[in-house]
């Protein structure tokens, strides 16, 4: 790809956040209309969940191989068809009579998602190729998650309040369209030199360990965990993953190169990305469920409630991307493991009259801790992987995110319904006390492997690494 000028550069940059606007608007919507879903489909919470963990566990499945078929049949191309699939499935989620329909739409709605994220940060490292002009990309990247959890309550909240939340689906239909257009007038289309193949066997076990693990830890408690349905999930996730480690260790070509593990920066991405979006579900998830089940807030008010938290991510994550530009990303993962053990500590105190100050305050600072999460995670992964497949690297990093995010839902929902006596009008806050520690852990991890893997001797393990695998990778700023 011939080398752009800097105004077509920050063109293809905000083409490319629009995606990541739309999936991060998509999933702070739908989170807010889970009482308006519940109580119009007679969904039960694990029913809820699913909403939510159908599609991001389908992205997570798929976000690999997306980032390897744009490789090689062409970025612009693969994130065109993925706004398509993704306003398709939208259009059919508003539509859906049932919550099982909705749900099986929200799996074709995540199928063009797994298309759109990791592509567009693929073509975004392809097009930023100075180490620190791109981590300052991916910091503003970071910063269109904050704009769209600003702009997902306030116009998600309108919507269900004013329409119903069949229209939180139908929103996203004009904003594909619109993104289309665009790509196909100013994105230039780009391939890997070398493109990965296609490891069918490789997807097939992610699949398999991830659906097995997350139905486990969902249905568990309804079909009990020792039962040979849940018993017989959890085995056949850990055989998947042990497969999948031993199968990959063989190909020329791995889906996924444990190699790249041995590199502590790498690895730290990856657990710091699980731990941080996990934290970020579990946070909507159960502040959906607080602020207008037991509070009785409208969705707008519910809305407007979170803005703070929002904010705080649209004014940290860039500042995020800036230091680590400068400074290294030791500096923001301290911060941001820091916030996210204190917000989930503060929340953990809910009460159903907890004072609006002390309510803020727990938003605050969830938002400064996640936002400055975001972009060492990205610029780790992509840093520690060839250039020619950085749809490979940010798919990675995007997996992580989701994993996490699954994980998170999962959890939460998991405990809320195995400590809840009674309606959740009377019986939620106590029952997701837990929960709120769950999610100040998920800082903790943040914060020690923010120290542990941003050392000289995690330096050292990606030096060796790089060295090992013997070609160009994308430079760390």
């Amino acid at each position: 790809m011939r080398e752009l000028t800097r105004r077509r550069r920050l063109l293809v940059l905000g083409i490319c956040c629009l995606s990541l606007f739309i999936v991060g608007l998509d999933s702070t919507i739908v989170n807010l209309a889970l009482p308006s879903i519940r109580s119009d489909l007679d969904a039960s919470v694990p029913k809820l969940q699913w909403t939510i963990d159908a599609y991001t566990l389908v992205i997570a499945a798929l976000l690999m191989v997306s980032g390897s078929t744009a490789d090689r049949i062409g970025r612009r191309r693969t994130f065109q068809a993925g706004l398509m699939l993704f306003g398709f499935g939208s259009l059919l989620c508003g539509f859906a009579p049932t919550v099982d329909l909705l749900i099986a739409f929200r799996m074709l709605q995540a199928v063009g998602g797994s298309m759109l994220n990791p592509v567009a940060m693929s073509i975004i490292t392809n097009t930023f190729t100075d180490p620190r002009e791109r981590a300052q990309a991916i910091g503003v990247w970071g910063g269109v998650v904050g704009l769209s959890m600003a702009v997902g309550p306030v116009v998600g909240g309108t919507l269900v309040d004013a329409a119903g939340w069949r229209y939180i689906f139908w929103i996203n239909v004009p904003v594909t369209l619109i993104a289309f257009a665009l790509t196909a007038l100013f994105v230039p289309e780009s391939r890997a030199a070398e493109p990965r193949r296609i490891d069918p066997v490789g997807q097939l076990l992610v699949v398999v360990l991830l659906v097995g693990l997350t139905y486990g830890i969902i249905e568990g408690r309804a079909a009990g965990w020792t039962s040979p349905l849940i018993v017989g999930c959890f085995t056949l996730a850990a055989l998947a993953l042990v497969a999948l480690v031993l199968y990959e260790r063989r190909r020329e070509q791995p889906l996924l190169d444990p190699r790249f593990f041995r590199s502590a920066p790498f690895s730290g991405a990856t657990l710091i990305a699980v731990a941080g979006f996990a934290a970020l579900a579990g946070f909507l998830f159960l502040n959906s469920l607080y602020l207008q089940e037991v509070r009785g807030y409208s969705a707008l008010h519910a809305g407007l409630l979170t803005l703070p938290m929002a904010a705080m991510t649209v004014v940290f994550a860039p500042l995020s991307g800036w230091l680590v530009g400068h400074r290294g990303p030791r500096l923001p993962l301290v911060v941001a493991g820091c916030m996210l053990c204190a917000s989930g500590l503060v929340l953990s105190g809910l009460s159903t009259s907890t004072s609006l100050p002390v309510l803020l305050g727990g938003y605050l600072l969830f938002g400064i801790g996640f936002g400055m999460v975001n972009a060492p995670i990205t610029n780790a992964a992509v840093s520690g992987m060839p250039r020619s497949q950085a749809g490979v690297a940010a798919a990675i990093a995007s997996t992580s995110r989701q994993v996490g995010a699954s994980l998170g839902v999962a959890i939460v929902g998991t405990v809320v319904t195995a400590r809840l006596v009674g309606p959740l009008e009377t019986g939620f806050v106590e029952a997701a006390r837990p929960c709120w520690i769950i999610i100040a852990g998920c800082g903790l991890l943040v914060l020690a492997l923010g120290l542990l893997t941003t050392g000289r001797w995690a330096r050292g393990t990606a030096d060796a690494v790089a060295a090992e695998l013997g070609r160009p990778a994308a430079q760390a700023a």
